[in-house]
């Protein structure tokens, strides 16, 4: 049996990522329109980034002691997020000025050590989001999914899904890094969340001092 060839194997995968790359259109965009499936707790994909025909893929969730308008607040702050998140660096949005992501945001941003420029797709306050990355040598999709609990908590659930050299790259070296990047920053998400509920309840709380009337 013969040895496989590792000097042809960068350009397998160049190959087998610019054909992947190559059959995503944008998300939204016939032939990859959003799957509106029933289900509070089912993510919203965009048909051909669903998770079985993806490449790569990687699921995430938390419970968080918070509700779910406060955890949506905090994770709208992309501009913040260099500021507790490690994985996330020069951020910018687009309308240029804003601060919080909205329905028409551009988000210009550096993860996992590239450029991404990712564009929202989906935006559901204060359950949905949805944003689209797009490179010659990825295509990705991350949904973010905020499920209200009974008792006031929050169930967050992060998935990705990737396309394209970086995805298959992604699967292979080194392991786990974007599954454990996403967990460090569900739980600064958690933890943000929570501090900010807290102060939020001690205010409430707070009794009011009455001005004395003249």
């Amino acid at each position: 049996m013969k040895s496989p060839n590792l000097r042809s194997l960068p350009l397998a995968l160049a190959l087998l990522g610019a054909s992947s790359c190559a059959v995503v259109p944008p998300a939204g965009t016939p032939g990859n329109e959003l799957v509106l499936v029933e289900g509070a707790e089912r993510i919203h994909w965009p048909r051909r980034y669903e998770p079985d025909g993806a490449t790569f893929f990687v699921h995430n969730e938390i419970e968080v002691d918070a509700p779910v308008e406060v955890v949506w607040g905090v994770l709208m702050e992309a501009t913040t997020w260099p500021d507790w998140y490690e994985g996330a660096s020069d951020v910018r949005l687009e309308p240029e000025g804003t601060m919080l992501l909205q329905a028409d945001s551009v988000l210009r941003w550096r993860t996992m050590g590239f450029s991404f420029r990712s564009e929202v797709v989906e935006f559901e306050p204060p359950l949905r989001l949805g944003w689209e990355s797009r490179k010659a040598t990825l295509k990705g999709y991350h949904a973010w999914l905020l499920v209200p609990l009974e008792d006031g908590r929050t169930r967050i659930v992060t998935d990705e899904s990737q396309f394209g050299l970086l995805a298959v790259l992604q699967s292979w070296f080194p392991p786990g890094k974007l599954r454990r990047l996403h967990d460090v920053w569900l739980e600064a998400l958690k933890e943000r969340a929570e501090a900010r509920s807290t102060t939020t309840a001690r205010s409430a709380a707070r009794p009011r001092t009455r001005t004395p009337s003249a």
